[in-house]
């Protein structure tokens, strides 16, 4: 049988026809051709489109006949997957604890942009697509490490039914919380605008210092307008406000409260412990009754995420460390 591997009969007579098409081309181009009037003319005539033919000529311009043939295209899948390397590095912060959310924000400060779903199809590929205890608790551990490394700030509506006499305004419940120790302070303000929020939110903190000893390095909150201005943050109040405590300013993925969830646990916390079934005769009885809450839930209540330490115990021992 005759061996046909080394026959270029193919591609001479690819590079062929392409010479001729490009020379054709180049007439037309150039007004001189006695057949087409128009490029359109001479593309249908040969029955290819602007697309094809610029692909083919823009090769031959860069590489001569070698780049009129045909190149094989591997499989698709291998130019798209994740280097081995940066897999690497996402199984290692999965192992951490971290979802994918998270993983994907670690690699991004570290200047590896990478989609949540290609974090996502590799911890499966890695079997690592579900979490198990032991990462659950390498996280606790992690998120443990340092007292103010990152604090948690929110809003929460209170129900008008939980007041005899409401505001004319709506009354919202502003609270910081941090993630190590889950010391939390509360307090009250009426409406969103930033300016307000901004001053209860600088009083929390303070009370937090004095009365814990804790000092906050950065916040996370929503990407609400009483907290996040990105374009211009010396002309926002609360912004401004971090800017000049030299905190740092992290902002929760838009649709995702997970990202938040220390404070949007202890907002369960709060509806369960102190305002649903009860009725309070104003806002002043009900901010009273919220600073007397906030020292029993920080130094009194046992927190299950803390072994049954209370927040202000499993502080004192990150203090003794």
């Amino acid at each position: 049988m005759r061996d046909n591997s080394f026959d270029r009969t193919i591609e001479r007579n690819y590079i062929q026809k392409w010479r001729f098409l490009i020379a054709e081309y180049e007439e037309v181009k150039a007004g001189r051709s006695t057949v087409f009037r128009r490029v359109g003319d001479f593309y249908r005539h040969h029955g290819t489109c602007s697309q094809t033919f610029r692909k083919y000529y823009n090769r031959y311009l860069q590489g001569g006949d070698e780049g009129l043939i045909p190149q094989r295209r591997g499989p698709k899948w291998r130019t798209r997957r994740m280097p081995a390397d940066l897999e690497e590095r996402v199984i290692e912060q999965r192992k951490l604890g971290l979802n994918r959310y998270e993983i994907h924000a670690v690699l991004r400060e570290k200047g590896q942009i990478i989609s949540h779903s290609a974090i996502y199809r590799a911890l499966v590929r890695a079997g690592l697509n579900r979490r198990t205890p032991a990462m659950i608790e390498e996280k606790r551990r992690i998120i443990k490490e340092k007292l103010g490394e990152l604090g948690h700030v929110d809003l929460h509506l209170v129900p008008r039914e939980a007041l005899l006499t409401p505001p004319e305004k709506d009354l919202y419940v502003v609270c910081v919380i941090d993630t190590c120790s889950r010391l939390a302070w509360s307090s009250l303000v009426l409406g969103k605008k930033a300016l307000p929020v901004m001053f209860k939110t600088l009083s929390n903190i303070n009370t937090l210092n004095q009365r814990y000893g804790i000092q906050f390095r950065s916040l996370m909150t929503d990407n609400g307008a009483e907290f996040a201005a990105r374009t211009k943050p010396d002309d926002h109040p609360f912004e401004a406000m971090l800017l000049e405590l030299g905190i740092k300013h992290f902002y929760t993925k838009p649709y995702r409260p997970q990202t938040n969830g220390k404070v949007e646990r202890f907002w369960r916390t709060l509806e369960d412990d102190m305002i649903d079934g009860t009725t309070f005769t104003d806002v002043a009885e009900f901010a009273d009754e919220l600073m007397q809450y906030m020292i029993y839930y920080n130094e009194f209540r046992p927190h299950q995420a803390l072994n049954g330490m209370t927040p202000k115990q499993f502080a004192e021992t990150k203090q003794n460390a």
